[in-house]
């Protein structure tokens, strides 16, 4: 099968792109309403957009029955955010959090998700999580204001939580961390299975 995306321009692509773009990091991230509801959703089109300097970017794919999702209304309010990561132990209340709470609810509430003050952030972050960045709004890119369309959050890191447990000389040893990745479907992966290959030397 090929599909020349030229000629059918109105072809969904959603279930090639995330059927065969797999498995993806979960970016669990926690915004505030200009109300103060604390929101929190997993969006798995995110990973590093820089390193110098820190940025994070995380891709909304536009829902068809409303403009925004909470989290993107929220950041374009408040300008701030935390990215939590899945660790395997918190897949059930990540997936909780999926559901289409009205945006006056609470997932951390409604997901029984515990949440901890961020250090430089008004925004609160999920206790358990072993990694957390504690974001700031840089830009947000509209590929497409359409259904099905994206719309890229640049996020700039102010500070980074790490969990000593998951430290090993001072580096996050994946093991330890144990996160999780989404791939097509409901289907999620683990990163428990691993191997190593040495950068080669020329």
């Amino acid at each position: 099968m090929f599909l020349d995306l030229t000629v059918n321009k109105e072809l969904n692509v959603y279930s090639y792109l995330v059927g065969g773009i797999s498995p993806r990091p979960i970016a669990w991230i926690s915004t505030l309403s200009s109300d103060g509801v604390a929101n929190i959703a997993p969006y798995s089109f995110f990973t590093v957009a820089s390193c110098n300097p820190p940025v994070l970017s995380v891709t909304q794919v536009n829902p068809r029955d409303k403009p925004s999702k909470d989290t993107l209304i929220n950041l374009l309010a408040t300008k701030e955010c935390v990215i939590n990561i899945v660790s395997h132990e918190q897949v059930e209340k990540m997936n909780q959090s999926c559901a289409n709470y009205p945006s006056d609810v609470s997932e951390f509430d409604a997901a029984n998700i515990t949440k901890i003050d961020s250090q430089m952030v008004a925004v609160p972050s999920v206790a358990d999580s072993k990694v957390r960045y504690e974001c700031k709004l840089r830009e947000v890119i509209t590929i497409s204001s359409e259904p099905g369309g994206g719309q890229m959050m640049l996020l700039d890191i102010v500070g980074i939580c790490v969990d000593d447990e998951v430290l090993v000389d001072g580096y996050i040893d994946p093991t330890l961390l144990d996160a999780v990745g989404r791939m097509g479907g409901d289907y999620y992966a683990t990163t428990k299975d691993k191997f190593v290959l040495k950068r080669p030397q020329i």
